[in-house]
């Protein structure tokens, strides 16, 4: 038999809920306030250096090879945006970006040369051929100049619709490349609206590739009618490769051949 009593007496010993409870870790002032002033210290300390150093700009050293730009636009450009900052808070960028609209600067690089002086170097655009009529290429196929006063007339032309400059400079370093080594050079690249291909060489004649299989076309006249090409330059006004299996011969005379490829 069980007591009654003894359930009682274990009722009463029942243990009692958890009870939480933590403790703030307490701060070191000392080391925090320490921490502190050595961080105050370091920035009073970059603080003068930074003043120290951020000197005015007095002088610019403007180095390139120089053709078309002018040493003293460079100069001009570059001291119209540093004017009145110091060596350590002028924007090297902005300094760059401005001499870049300079005609004829392909590329540019600022540095600063201690104490108060910036160091420009400029590397000019090299014309690779005329875009239309008033346009000069680079040979990323970019136009950087509108002038026809600056469109030296010995230089190739390149011709095509708007937004294919990239495309037809392609197509002439493609093909001049190989005409080269065949003795040959190209005077004109011209893509019109309607996606044909025409090229002309520097003796006159004109070669016709048309729309479609335009490599596969350039490659029959390098194997077969660039040696007619060759042999008789002053008689051929056009070749005509628009052909599945041959090309047509324009002559120069009033007679005309045809020849099978």
């Amino acid at each position: 038999m069980f007591s009654t009593g003894n359930r009682k007496r274990n009722r009463s010993r029942r243990p009692e809920g958890r009870r939480w409870g933590f403790t703030l870790p307490q701060l070191d002032w000392k080391r925090w306030g320490s921490a502190a002033a050595a961080l105050a210290g370091i920035a009073a300390v970059v603080f003068v250096l930074r003043t120290s150093l951020d000197q005015p700009i007095q002088t610019v050293a403007v180095a390139g090879r120089f053709q078309r730009v002018s040493p003293l636009d460079v100069e001009k450009a570059v001291r119209q945006v540093s004017r009145g900052q110091g060596l350590v808070a002028v924007d090297l960028n902005a300094v760059g970006r401005a001499v870049r609209r300079i005609p004829w600067v392909d590329s540019v690089t600022v540095g600063r040369s201690w104490p108060r002086g910036l160091s420009v170097y400029v590397v000019e655009q090299v014309p690779m051929a005329r875009w239309g009529d008033i346009g000069l290429l680079n040979m990323r196929g970019e136009v950087f100049v509108n002038d026809p006063a600056h469109v030296p007339a010995e230089l190739p032309q390149l011709i095509g619709p708007p937004g294919t400059q990239v495309l037809v400079t392609q197509r002439y370093l493609a093909a001049q490349g190989r005409l080269t080594e065949a003795g040959m050079r190209l005077s004109q690249v011209r893509l019109d609206p309607r996606g044909a291909w025409e090229f002309s060489l520097d003796n006159g004649i004109v070669v016709r590739l048309g729309r479609r299989q335009v490599e596969e076309r350039f490659d029959r006249f390098m194997v077969a009618a660039s040696r007619l090409v060759g042999m008789r330059p002053q008689d051929i006004a056009y070749i005509d490769l628009r052909y599945a299996n041959g090309f047509a011969v324009g002559w120069r005379s009033e007679k005309e051949g045809r020849s099978s490829g």
